[in-house]
C-alpha cells in the first residue's frame, strides 16, 4: 500500500474528494474511495480564513513500486506495510492473577490476561455500570451519595463519566493496541485516526460492558461491591489478598496482584502505608473548572466558519507559568459538555467534566489547573497530598452550604476579588446546585494567585477567556494521584514481590490511554515473569 500525508481538504468535502486529489496528484488512476484507509484525521483552525481538514491516507494501486519511484521527491508519500491485530499468545500461571480496580488499567489488564488463558480474577469495589450510573443519578438529582459507587468508583472507572478523551503523547505500539481493543469492543472506528479522538459517556459505558463480558467468555472473573482490604505475603512475596463483600471478608490465593485501585482509592493508600510498602509523594494540581457557552467559543476559534456542521465543536489546550514559575494549564477540556459531582467521599465536593460523543450541550467547559508539588504540602508524610485535596474538598463542601452543590464565581468577579451576584450568558451546568462562593475561601492563596495571573493570558490566545460572563465552579482536585506507589524493573512494587501497582492511581499513567497501557504492560509482567508459552 501507498501512504499519502498532508491531504488539505475544505470543510466540505467527501471521500470521493480525496481519492480524486490523489488521483491526480499521482497522476494515476484514482484509487476506489471505498478501500481508502484513513490513518489520521485533524482540523487546521490556526487561520480562520483558511480552516481545512488534514488527512493522512493509505491506499492500495497497481504498480505500487512504479508510483512510488516516481513521487520519490514527494516527502508526504511513502510505502505503508498494515500490521493486523493479534492476541497474545498463551500462557500458563499455578494460580489465577487477581487484579484489583476495574478502570482503563484494571480493565485491560483482565482482558489481556484473560486472552492469554490465565483467568484473572478482577475485584472492583464499585457496581457495573449499569448500576453504578442509577447510583450517580441519585447522588447528581437527590445528593444520595454512595461512597463505594459514583464518578469514581465501578465499572470502567473515574474516565467512565468523562468526555473518553484518548489523547496521549506518549509514542508507543501499546498505545494502538488500546484503540484497536476499544473499536473491537464498540467504540466509534475514528477514533483509530481522529487526531483527537475521544468516544464519550454515552458509548463509553457500553465498550465497558463488551470488555467485561468478553473477560468472563474467556474464563475470567468479575466481582463487582469487593472491596479490597488486605493481603497476605510469604518470604516477601504475595501470598493471598481479601477482600469484603456483603459484609463478609473473602481470601483469594494467589501469588499475582495488579494493584490497579485509581487516583481516589485513598482508604488504599493508607492500608498500604500501614504495611509500610514503599510509596512517594508526588506532584499533582487542583483549580477550577470554568464554563464558556460553546458558541463562544466556536467563534473565538473558527471565525466566520463557525457553526459549519462539518466542523467539530472546539476544543483547546492552554498553559502558561506564572511569575513565581508555577504552571497553570487547562485539562480534560470537555467540548459541549458538563461539569460533574464528582465526590467519593462524604462532607465534600469534587468537580469533573464530561461529554456525550455529539459533543452538543450549550457549554464548552475546562478544568483550569494550578500545579503543586510536595513543597507544598504541610508536612512530609508521604500521604500529606492526599490531606492537601481533602482540605480543599471539605472547605468547597462547607462553604456551599454543606448540601453538595458547588461554589460559583464568575471570572470577572474573580479578577475583581468580589462575589459574584447573579449568572450572565454563561449558566452553570454541575446537577447539584450552586452557590456563589469566591474560589479563595477553598483553594490556598498561591493558587488563587496563579489563576488571577493564567486567565488573561489565556484571554491573548483565545477571546471567549476574555469574557467576564464565563463560570468558575470548583474545586477541581482529582486530576491525577498524589502519590507513587515504587515499582522495581520488573514493574512489581519493590516492597512485596507479585504486587504490581499499576496505572493512574498508583503514580504511572494520566489518562485512559496511558492508564490502559501500564495495566497492558503489568498483565505482560506478569505472564512473562511467571508463565511460559503453550
Amino acid at each position: 500500500m501507498i501512504k499519502y500525508s498532508n491531504i488539505k481538504m475544505p470543510p466540505e468535502h467527501t471521500i470521493n474528494d480525496i481519492a480524486a486529489f490523489i488521483g491526480k496528484k499521482l497522476r494515476t488512476s484514482q484509487p476506489d474511495p471505498s478501500r481508502l484507509k484513513i490513518i489520521k484525521k485533524s482540523v487546521d483552525a490556526r487561520h480562520k480564513d483558511d480552516i481545512h481538514f488534514v488527512y493522512t491516507v493509505a491506499f492500495a494501486c497497481e504498480n505500487e513500486n512504479a508510483v512510488l519511484k516516481k513521487n520519490s521527491g514527494n516527502k508526504n508519500i511513502s510505502s505503508y506495510k498494515e500490521i493486523p491485530y493479534s492476541l497474545p499468545q498463551r500462557a500458563k500461571l499455578s494460580k489465577r492473577p487477581v487484579v484489583v480496580g476495574f478502570g482503563p488499567a484494571g480493565m485491560f489488564a483482565a482482558l489481556y490476561l484473560a486472552q492469554c488463558g490465565v483467568r484473572p480474577i478482577v475485584l472492583e469495589r464499585g457496581l457495573d455500570v449499569d448500576s453504578r450510573k442509577e447510583k450517580v443519578r441519585m447522588f447528581w438529582e437527590k445528593g444520595i451519595l454512595d461512597t463505594e459507587c459514583n464518578v469514581q468508583f465501578g465499572e470502567g472507572g473515574a474516565g467512565t463519566f468523562s468526555d473518553g478523551k484518548l489523547n496521549t503523547g506518549v509514542n508507543n505500539p501499546l498505545s494502538k493496541t488500546v484503540f484497536e481493543e476499544f473499536v473491537r469492543h464498540g467504540a466509534p472506528e475514528e477514533i483509530m485516526y481522529e487526531a483527537k479522538p475521544h468516544i464519550g459517556t454515552d458509548k463509553l459505558s457500553e465498550t465497558v460492558k463488551n470488555i467485561r463480558n468478553d473477560i468472563i467468555s474467556l474464563g475470567g472473573e468479575v466481582i463487582f461491591g469487593a472491596k479490597f482490604c488486605g493481603y497476605d505475603t510469604e518470604n516477601g512475596r504475595i501470598k493471598a489478598i481479601s477482600y469484603i463483600k456483603n459484609d463478609t471478608e473473602i481470601t483469594i490465593e494467589t501469588d499475582n496482584v495488579i494493584l490497579a485501585i485509581g487516583h481516589s482509592a485513598r482508604d488504599v493508600f493508607y492500608m498500604l502505608k500501614n504495611r509500610n510498602v514503599t510509596m512517594q509523594p508526588k506532584n499533582f494540581s487542583v483549580g477550577v473548572r470554568i464554563e464558556h457557552k460553546q458558541s463562544d467559543l466556536d467563534r473565538s476559534m473558527y471565525g466566520e466558519m463557525s457553526g459549519h456542521p462539518s466542523l467539530p465543536a472546539a476544543d483547546y489546550k492552554l498553559s502558561v507559568h506564572d511569575k513565581n514559575g508555577r504552571g497553570v494549564y487547562t485539562f480534560c477540556m470537555c467540548p459541549g459538555g458538563v461539569v460533574t459531582a464528582s465526590s467519593s467521599e462524604e462532607n465534600t465536593v469534587v468537580t469533573n467534566g464530561m461529554s456525550y460523543y455529539a459533543r452538543n450541550g450549550e457549554n464548552a467547559n475546562s478544568a483550569v489547573l494550578v500545579g503543586i508539588t510536595p513543597d507544598d504540602f504541610e508536612n512530609d508524610d508521604i500521604t500529606a497530598g492526599i490531606e492537601f485535596q481533602r482540605k480543599i474538598e471539605k472547605a468547597a463542601f462547607k462553604a456551599a452550604g454543606a448540601n453538595y452543590s458547588a461554589p460559583v464565581c464568575l471570572v470577572g468577579d474573580f479578577l475583581s476579588k468580589r462575589t459574584s451576584e447573579k449568572f450572565c450568558s454563561v449558566t452553570p451546568s454541575y446537577p447539584i446546585g450552586t452557590t456563589f462562593v469566591p474560589p479563595d475561601e477553598y483553594l490556598p492563596d498561591f493558587v488563587c494567585d496563579a489563576l488571577r495571573y493564567a486567565l488573561p493570558q489565556f484571554a491573548e490566545k483565545i477571546s471567549c477567556f476574555g469574557s467576564p460572563d464565563a463560570v468558575m465552579t470548583g474545586p477541581e482536585t482529582r486530576s491525577s494521584s498524589p502519590v507513587r506507589i515504587v515499582r522495581d524493573e520488573t514493574l512489581s512494587s519493590v516492597s512485596v514481590k507479585g504486587l504490581y501497582p499499576c496505572g493512574e492511581g498508583a503514580g504511572y499513567a494520566g489518562g485512559i490511554v496511558t492508564a490502559a497501557m501500564d495495566g497492558l504492560k503489568c498483565a505482560m509482567a506478569v505472564v512473562g515473569r511467571n508463565g511460559r508459552s503453550t
